[in-house]
């Protein structure tokens, strides 16, 4: 190439990872940015991005609309403890279709230096992700809440026109949240460790608090988010939640937030946390102010000064 052509060359842009998120996740997300950099011994070489589901308006423009989940008619809700997951699709447009991006969820965690995911040789491969687990995963649906990408091989994800084929019922949430609309030849599978589900162990790269009725930082609270639930006749829990939604509405009688079963995965939390207080990444109003929305336990102070102690 010659040195003409070198110099006109676009610039590859700088790696990021971007974490997607709204109000009601907003301090997982800050405290996953800080893991992310602190777990880092390249944390110059990428940024760190959030997503927010307030600065889109397509979003807010559907709200209470009927959409299309697990070949049901849902209604969008914007204050759903999720509603930010059709977010995860948008980076290879922040991106302008170049250079390399992780996306996460709002409750992954960094232990182990997330670089080595950025810089990988992804094998010619548009995407690198792990497999859902139990039944979902067996059925061949994909974990999106962790993706390494290839921006420029995914041209064809355009956020705000896929999302609104939800809602003329033309694209079903959960086959394209599962990556069952992707071509498959096109998808690799990178190591559990990189979105290691709610297990913690020396091998663990990325924590991912997945299961939502227990995250660390929610115990005690009242659940806020609906289950994903496809009907059945069997076994009969399928029908009694979606009477008591028809009745109470989504998320009364719901029941609350139960503790974490892994005692390490709260403690390292709270650790994090604390070490952002200390760090003046934020304050102890930021969080009284979540605790007083529910967002977060209402011991969350207690178990960041044991952390300290």
């Amino acid at each position: 190439m010659s040195s003409e052509n070198s110099a006109t060359a676009p610039a590859m842009p700088k790696p990021k990872v971007f974490i997607h998120v709204n109000h009601k996740q907003i301090l997982g997300a800050i405290v996953g940015k800080y893991s992310l950099e602190k777990h880092s011994s390249h944390a110059d070489r990428f940024d760190v991005e959030f997503i927010e589901v307030r600065n889109q308006p397509f979003l807010h423009a559907k709200e209470g609309e009927l959409y299309l989940r697990h070949g049901d008619k849902r209604t969008w809700l914007n204050n759903d403890l999720q509603s930010f997951t059709p977010l995860r699709f948008m980076p290879p447009e922040l991106m302008c279709y170049q250079g390399r991006a992780v996306v996460i969820d709002p409750d992954v965690f960094a232990v182990g230096d997330v670089w080595e995911l950025l810089s990988r040789d992804m094998d010619g491969m548009a995407l690198m992700c792990r497999p859902k687990s139990g039944n979902k995963g067996k059925g061949g649906a994909l974990a999106s809440s962790v993706m390494l990408l290839d921006c420029a091989k995914l041209t064809h994800w355009r956020v705000e026109e896929q999302f609104n084929e939800m809602f003329a019922f033309k694209r079903d949430y959960m086959d394209w949240i599962s990556l069952k609309l992707e071509d498959r030849s096109r998808i690799g599978l990178f190591e559990d460790e990189w979105n290691d589900f709610d297990r913690l162990t020396p091998r663990t790269k990325l924590l991912h608090t997945t299961k939502r009725r227990h995250q660390p930082w929610k115990t005690g609270l009242p659940i806020d988010f609906r289950p994903a639930d496809k009907f059945r006749l069997f076994p009969p829990k399928h029908w009694l939640r979606r009477a008591r939604r028809a009745v109470f509405g989504d998320y009364a009688l719901a029941g609350t937030y139960k503790r974490h079963p892994d005692p390490a995965q709260e403690a390292f939390f709270f650790r994090l946390v604390s070490e952002c207080l200390d760090a003046g990444i934020i304050s102890e109003r930021d969080i009284r102010d979540e605790m007083a929305h529910n967002h977060v336990r209402h011991d969350a102070l207690e178990l960041v000064r044991q952390q300290a102690a």
